[in-house]
């Protein structure tokens, strides 16, 4: 599978992924840095602008939306280009909320895009046990005439649903969502894959080319490239990741 893998770092969690002639776009997010997302209970802050505009990406086949209930995931420009894209997979709530073309999946439903790519939704924990974000959901993209498999993390923590995934597939290629992202409102505990949590992954599967998205561009990241750089040297793995260059299409090799 990793041979026909490219992937398009956008900023983020978004990322244009190619594979077998089908283009899927992950957690659309296309505002303008300085962007900010009030709550009732915190205020999010984009600090990074997408290297490329929404306008710009061509044709999109289908997105893979981890969850649709927080801007830095799907922020008002990322919302609206689901309008022009012909299917959004996400998670069943999400489906209903976002109507038109949107389909929910629950973990280890799959849907068959083409003749050569099927995607399998994952399970995925946004938070600590009993105290996660709401429903979110990975995919796993798997294609008949090739033995491995590319893994989308969306927004989750590493724990046991997602090493199942590694019992259940190959993965030669994992998107992970890192920069352990904290809100005051959800306590201390990281909400999604910290540096500790991909070295974890990266050991249980060993085939596995790690590529971090969702850990610069927002101020509620509390990890950065550094960070994750410096775990996965400190545990003789730094080898094992794969940085990709904002805006150039990078075959994963």
């Amino acid at each position: 599978m990793r041979s026909d893998v490219s992937v398009t770092y956008i900023g983020g969690p978004t990322a244009l992924v190619e594979i077998g002639g089908v283009r899927l776009l992950t957690d659309p997010t296309f505002d303008p840095a300085g962007t900010d997302y009030p709550t009732p209970v915190y205020t999010l802050r984009k600090t990074q602008a997408a290297a490329i505009d929404a306008s710009a990406l061509g044709r999109v086949d289908a997105v893979l939306l981890s969850h649709d209930h927080h801007f830095d995931n799907l922020d008002r420009a990322g919302r609206a280009l689901l309008a022009d894209v012909p299917l959004t997979l996400t998670t069943t709530v999400g489906a209903e909320r976002l109507g038109g073309t949107a389909r929910g999946l629950a973990p280890w439903e799959s849907v068959q895009l083409s003749d050569v790519v099927r995607v399998t939704a994952t399970p995925a924990r946004h938070g600590p046990a009993g105290g996660d974000r709401g429903p979110v959901v990975g995919f796993v993209l798997t294609s008949p005439d090739q033995d491995g498999a590319v893994y989308v993390s969306g927004d989750t923590v590493w724990f046991d649903g997602v090493e199942q995934i590694g019992r259940r597939f190959t993965i030669d290629v994992a998107l992970l969502n890192m920069g352990a992202a904290k809100v005051a409102v959800a306590g201390p505990h990281a909400l999604t894959f910290t540096a500790d949590d991909g070295v974890a992954l990266a050991r249980e599967w060993p085939l596995a080319r790690v590529v971090p998205l969702h850990y610069e561009g927002w101020e509620h990241f509390t990890q950065s490239r550094a960070e994750i750089q410096q775990a996965f040297e400190a545990a003789g793995l730094e080898a094992r990741l794969a940085w990709l260059s904002p805006g150039r299409p990078t075959r994963i090799s």
